[in-house]
C-alpha cells in the first residue's frame, strides 16, 4: 500500500493500523466502552426498591408499637416478612438474605411516649446496596413523623377545634416536586457523571497502552525514528484524531443509546451535545497523550489511571457535594476533564440546559484543551530530539 504524502495522514494510518493489530488496546477501546456504560446501568436500573421485606423485633409489645408496625408494613418501600423474638434470629434471616432490614421497638418505647419522653427504634440494615437502606430509612422516618403529628394532636384534644387540630398536625402545606429526578432513583442521578468518567479513563487506558507499545518496540522511544515523524503538531494530531474520532462514536452512543435503553433523563439537543462532546473528549485526548509519557511498560497505564475513578468521581462534586470538598483537593480536580464535563453534562442531558448555561464548564474544557495540547506537544519535541539523535548515532 502507498503511504500518503501528508505526514498527518501517515501517522494516522499508522496509529490505526497499530490499535487495529493490538487486541489489549481493542480491548480498552471499544469493549470496555460499550459494556462498562451497560453494565453499570444495569446495576442501579431499578430506581427504587418496593415491598423491601425486612423483619421486626418488638420488645415493646403495646398498642402503639404494634399500629407502628402496621404503619410501616403499609409503606409502599417495605413488608414485614417476618417476626422475630431476639437478634441473633432477625441476624440470621439476613444473613440468608430472607430480609434486608431489621426494625428494632425497645422495651422502654410505650413509657417514653407516655411521659412525653423522645422514644428511639433501631433501624439496621444491608448495605449491600444503598437502595436497601435509602427506602427503609425513608419508610421508618416518614412513619415516625406521621406518629409525631398525631401524638402532638392528641396532647391538645380536648382544647382545640377541628381547624386547629388540622393546623397543629400540618402547620406549614407543602408539596414535593422532584426536578430532573422524578423517580429520586440512583441511576439518574448517579450514571450521568459515570459516563463521563468513563470516557475519560477508557482514553486515558487506550493512550497509555499505545504509548507502552511504542516504547517496547523502538526501545525507549514513544515515536519511530522515521522521516514522517519529524513535525510535531502533525505526530500530536495524527495520534489524537484517531482516539478522539472513535471515542466521539462511544460518546454518543452512551449519550442517546445508554440513556434511552436503561430510561435515563435525555433532554440535552443533539447539536448541544456535539458542541460539549467535541471540546471535552479533546481536553481528554491530549491529557492522556501527556499522562502517557510516564508509562514505560503496556502494564503501567492500569496503574497509573484505573485507581482514580473513584477519587476523580468525588472530585467532580457530583457525587459528593462540591462545597464540602477540600480547597486544595478542589484545586486538584480543576486539572481533569472528568471534574468540569460530568457537571455540563448533568445540567445538558437532566436539565435541558445550552452550552450558554454551561458557560463556566465550557471555559474550563476549551482552557484544559490548550494546556494540555501545548504541554503534549513539548513532550513530542523532546521525543523527536531523541529521535534525531539515535538515528544520527546509528
Amino acid at each position: 500500500m502507498r503511504k500518503p504524502k501528508f505526514p498527518i495522514l501517515h501517522i494516522w494510518l499508522d496509529e490505526l493500523s497499530d490499535i487495529v493489530k493490538d487486541e489489549g488496546i481493542l480491548l480498552f477501546m471499544i469493549l470496555l466502552p460499550l459494556a462498562y456504560p451497560a453494565l453499570y446501568a444495569m446495576i442501579y436500573n431499578t430506581e427504587t426498591q418496593r415491598q423491601l421485606p425486612i423483619c421486626v423485633i418488638d420488645e415493646s409489645h403495646c398498642d402503639r408499637s404494634r399500629d407502628f408496625i402496621r404503619r410501616i408494613d403499609a409503606t409502599p418501600e417495605v413488608k414485614i416478612d417476618a417476626y422475630c423474638s431476639n437478634m441473633g434470629e432477625a441476624q440470621e434471616l439476613m444473613r440468608r438474605r430472607e430480609v434486608y432490614g431489621i426494625l428494632v421497638i425497645p422495651k422502654e418505647f410505650n413509657e417514653r411516649l407516655w411521659r412525653g419522653q423522645q422514644a428511639v427504634v433501631g433501624l439496621y440494615s444491608d448495605l449491600t446496596s444503598m437502595l436497601y437502606y435509602k427506602v427503609e430509612y425513608l419508610a421508618v422516618v416518614n412513619v415516625a413523623q406521621e406518629l409525631n403529628r398525631n401524638i402532638k394532636v392528641m396532647e391538645h384534644q380536648a382544647h382545640t377545634t377541628a381547624r386547629e387540630e388540622e393546623l397543629a398536625r400540618w402547620p406549614i402545606r407543602f408539596e414535593e416536586v422532584k426536578m430532573y429526578n422524578s423517580a429520586g432513583g440512583f441511576a439518574a442521578f448517579l450514571i450521568p457523571p459515570v459516563l463521563m468518567l468513563i470516557l475519560q479513563q477508557a482514553l486515558c487506558l487506550t493512550v497509555g497502552m499505545s504509548m507502552g507499545r511504542s516504547r517496547e518496540r523502538f526501545r525507549g522511544l514513544v515515536i519511530p525514528p522515521t522521516k514522517h515523524y519529524k513535525n510535531t503538531l502533525a505526530i500530536v494530531l495524527g495520534r489524537g484524531l484517531v482516539h478522539f474520532l472513535i471515542f466521539l462514536l462511544m460518546a454518543f452512543y452512551m449519550a442517546y443509546c445508554i440513556t434511552r435503553w436503561f430510561g435515563l433523563p435525555q433532554l440535552g439537543h443533539f447539536w448541544t451535545l456535539v458542541g460539549f462532546f467535541v471540546p471535552y473528549l479533546m481536553a481528554c485526548t491530549f491529557m492522556a497523550m501527556f499522562w502517557s509519557f510516564f508509562v514505560y511498560r503496556r502494564e503501567d497505564c492500569i496503574l497509573l489511571f484505573v485507581f482514580m475513578s473513584i477519587p476523580l468521581l468525588f472530585l467532580s462534586g457530583a457525587s459528593w457535594p462540591g462545597v464540602s470538598i477540600p480547597a486544595m483537593w478542589q484545586a486538584v480536580g480543576h486539572f481533569f476533564p472528568s471534574t468540569w464535563g460530568a457537571n455540563a453534562y448533568i445540567r445538558i442531558q437532566s436539565m435541558g440546559a445550552s452550552l450558554g448555561d454551561c458557560y463556566a464548564e465550557m471555559d474550563a474544557i476549551w482552557r484544559l484543551t490548550a494546556f494540555y495540547f501545548l504541554l503534549t506537544c513539548f513532550l513530542y519535541m523532546h521525543e523527536i530530539r531523541k529521535a534525531v539523535g539515535r538515528t544520527v548515532l546509528e
